[in-house]
């Protein structure tokens, strides 16, 4: 399906659910940080994820952005290791983000510290997921929306 098919005006209701779940108690550039990283996962994650690329009316042209909204929730740390389990019963990939990552400077020593923590011990702060609603919906129970 293309872009093209969705009238500007229309309710699209997609099958997935794409879903950031942040930890309680972050600062907001740590929220926003989370965010960004997890979201990057996303989008790359599968190809037609991501639109067309926009254009304004004098035609310059701008950076496609994902098809579908994000819901940005937020929970305890126990609701964070919880929708974890539940979305890897569920066979749902996750994009993860543990507070170690906030003192790393790059991708290899990001891999090395969540790769020097089993998962039940991760001390998530984010995770990031997308797969079909109303499983995404079991996995986040627990959660509420971002303030």
């Amino acid at each position: 399906m293309t872009d093209t098919d969705y009238a500007p005006d229309a309710v699209v209701r997609f099958d997935t659910k794409t879903v950031v779940l942040l930890r309680d108690g972050l600062a907001p550039w740590q929220e926003l940080n989370v965010t960004a990283f997890l979201m990057s996962a996303i989008a790359t994650s599968e190809p037609g994820l991501v639109g067309e690329p926009y254009r304004d009316a004098d035609g310059t042209e701008y950076l496609p952005m994902l098809r579908q909204p994000v819901l940005v929730l937020a929970a305890s740390g126990e609701v964070l290791a919880s929708a974890r389990e539940r979305a890897l019963g569920r066979g749902i990939p996750l994009a993860i983000y543990t507070r170690e990552l906030f003192s790393t400077g790059h991708d290899a020593a990001n891999r090395a510290a969540v790769a020097a923590v089993g998962g039940a011990e991760l001390d998530l702060v984010g995770i990031g997921m997308r797969g079909p609603r109303n499983a995404v919906d079991r996995v986040v129970k627990g959660a509420r929306m971002h303030e």
